[in-house]
Formats: structure tokens, C-alpha cells, sequence
């Protein structure tokens, strides 16, 4: 890897980086681990059941528990590629991360929350052709297709990740080698960058505001023509089933789209990292904790899978 020259300044690229993470002592730093432990564990506990409960119980077997273990498998991933590390620095006294680790951090979890926001839209697109076309179900939604479906979310999630790191991690970094973040991201990266970065912040707006927009279109396109065929059921019984069906999903998008919005879909977000670091916490593990909860306390099949592995 050359030097970088800014100006009269030769620029030597880092070789590693520090993990500011969040401030406080000793004792701060010991209460934020126990915190952080507990919900991590949550976290895995709470997926690889769900993972586990899916996999093994035939009923379940269907395109939208299909679509709900990925969920679940990219929730346990990208929370595991973050916290394991964030976890070690609150008892390190350096909280150094190498270039390279840095690099690979961020993109797989680039990879893998880019991927959950795809896979979210398949999941209402999944839900629409259920309840809008159900007799065009099977073929719709085959297991080629679903496969075709996730296989293109992980796709989408890998170009976009490419392109992220490509573009953050060849800027030169000189000003500071301290990230004033608990893991490796795009806005604290571009702030101890050395050189212009509006064509990088312009790339974080343009891709993340594409994503949202894309995804959210074919969320409120697949909610519309459902809120209108359950508007013209005229059994209550049936408008209750699909609504309780459909509401765990449209929390989950709800929470996961609209923290990414916050933290990158919006101009300004990168110089708000305090609020930055709130707003990670939230969707790097509190939703990776709460879908699994959402999805199983909220579905009938899923408790009933539940109870029959617990008697096994």
C-alpha cells in the first residue's frame, strides 16, 4: 500500500485504529459489558432458537418461516460480527482494531444489514401474494423462487457493501487513528479522514436513500393491495387472522428502516455521532433481540412449535 500525499504532507496509510466506544471509567466501562453481554446473549439465544424451531418442525416448513429463519440467521451474523469485539474493548485498555480487521468488519456488516433490509421487502412481497393471489401461491412462491428471492437480497447486500468499503476504506486517514465509535462504520470513518469527503458522503446518502426508498416502495406497494383485500373480507375472523400475520412484519420493517433512516438516509447524520452511537446500539442489538420476540410471542404456529420442542 503507497503513501498518500496531502498537499505537502506525506501521508503513511494507518495500520491500525482505536475503538473510542463510549466515555466513562472503569466502573462505567464494567456496567456497559454486563449490559451489552446480557443482550448479545439474548440475541443468540433468541435467533438460533427460532433458527433451530424452523428447521426442525415440518409445519413450518412454508416460504414465510423460510424467509423468517434467514431473518433470523442474518440477525444473529451481523450482531456477532460487531459485538464480540465491542465486548473484548470495554475490558481492554487499548481497544486497538487493525486496518485490515476494520475493513473486514465493516463489510460483512455492511453485507449482512443490507441484506435483512432486502430480505424485509420479500417478506412483504411474500405476505401479498399470500393473502392477494392464494390460489397463484404455490407456483408464485416455490422454493426455487424463494431461493432466487433471499439469494438476490444477500446479492444486493454484497454490491452494496463492495462499493461502501471501496470507497471509505482508500480514503487517507492522518488526521487521528481514534474512532469515535464502538465498531467500524462510514460516518465515524469519514470523520478522521484527511481528505475531501463529499463524494463519500454522497455515496452514503445516494446508496442507503436508494435502499430505503426501493424497499419502502415495495413495503407500502404489498401493504396497500393487502389493507384492501382485508377491507373487503367480510369475515372479522379472517380480518383478524391476516392483520396478527402481518403485524409482526410490519413492526419489524418499522423499527429496522426507520433507525437506518436516522443514521444514514438523512443529510447531517454523520456529524451527530453521539446520537449515532444511541441509534447503533438500537439496531445492531436491541432489534436483533426483539424480532425473534415479536415473531414468536405474536404467531400462533411459532408458540405451538415452541411448545411441541419443549415436550420433545
Amino acid at each position: 500500500m503507497s503513501p498518500h500525499r496531502n498537499g505537502n504532507l506525506s501521508v503513511m496509510p494507518l495500520q491500525e485504529f482505536v475503538l473510542d466506544g463510549f466515555e466513562g471509567g472503569l466502573q462505567t466501562q464494567a456496567l456497559l459489558f454486563a449490559l451489552f453481554l446480557a443482550l448479545y446473549m439474548v440475541v443468540v439465544l433468541g435467533n438460533l432458537t427460532m433458527i433451530v424451531v424452523i428447521t426442525l418442525d415440518a409445519r413450518l416448513h412454508s416460504p414465510m418461516y423460510f424467509f423468517l429463519k434467514n431473518l433470523s440467521f442474518l440477525d444473529l451474523c451481523y450482531s456477532s460480527v460487531i459485538y464480540p469485539k465491542a465486548l473484548a474493548n470495554f475490558l481492554s485498555s487499548s481497544k486497538v482494531i487493525t486496518f485490515k480487521g476494520c475493513a473486514t468488519q465493516f463489510f460483512f456488516f455492511s453485507l449482512l444489514a443490507t441484506s435483512e433490509t432486502l430480505l424485509l421487502a420479500v417478506m412483504a412481497y411474500d405476505r401479498f401474494v399470500a393473502i392477494c393471489s392464494p390460489l397463484c401461491y404455490p407456483i408464485s412462491m416455490c422454493p426455487s423462487v424463494c431461493a432466487c428471492l433471499v439469494l438476490g437480497s444477500y446479492c444486493g447486500g454484497c454490491l452494496n457493501s463492495i462499493l461502501q468499503t471501496s470507497f471509505t476504506f482508500s480514503l487517507p486517514f492522518c488526521s487521528s487513528n481514534h474512532i469515535d465509535h464502538f465498531f467500524c462504520d462510514v460516518p465515524p470513518m469519514i470523520q478522521v479522514a484527511c481528505a475531501e469527503t463529499t463524494l463519500n458522503e454522497l455515496v452514503l446518502f445516494g446508496l442507503c436513500g436508494l435502499i430505503i426508498v426501493g424497499t419502502t416502495f415495495v413495503v407500502l406497494t404489498s401493504y396497500g393491495y393487502i389493507t384492501l383485500t382485508i377491507l373487503r373480507m367480510r369475515s372479522g375472523g379472517g380480518r383478524h387472522k391476516l392483520l396478527s400475520t402481518c403485524g409482526s412484519h410490519t413492526t419489524a420493517v418499522s423499527l429496522l428502516y426507520g433507525t437506518v433512516f436516522v443514521m444514514y438516509a438523512q443529510p447531517g447524520a454523520v456529524e451527530s455521532m453521539e446520537q449515532g452511537k444511541v441509534v447503533s446500539v438500537f439496531y445492531t442489538l436491541v432489534i436483533p433481540m426483539l424480532n425473534p420476540l415479536i415473531y414468536s410471542l405474536r404467531n400462533k404456529e411459532v408458540k405451538d412449535a415452541l411448545w411441541r420442542l419443549g415436550q420433545r
